[in-house]
């Protein structure tokens, strides 16, 4: 599951549920997959 995120770029990416708004988050730019959240 997941839900739509969009990034300060204007790329929308789907992210996990616990992900909130203002959190800044790792990303694959290359297949712009969620990939983990930055403590």
């Amino acid at each position: 599951g997941g839900k739509p995120a969009t990034l300060s770029t204007g790329a929308v990416v789907k992210v996990p549920l616990f992900v909130q708004i203002g959190e800044v988050i790792k990303v694959d730019t290359r297949s712009g997959e969620y990939v983990s959240r930055v403590k």
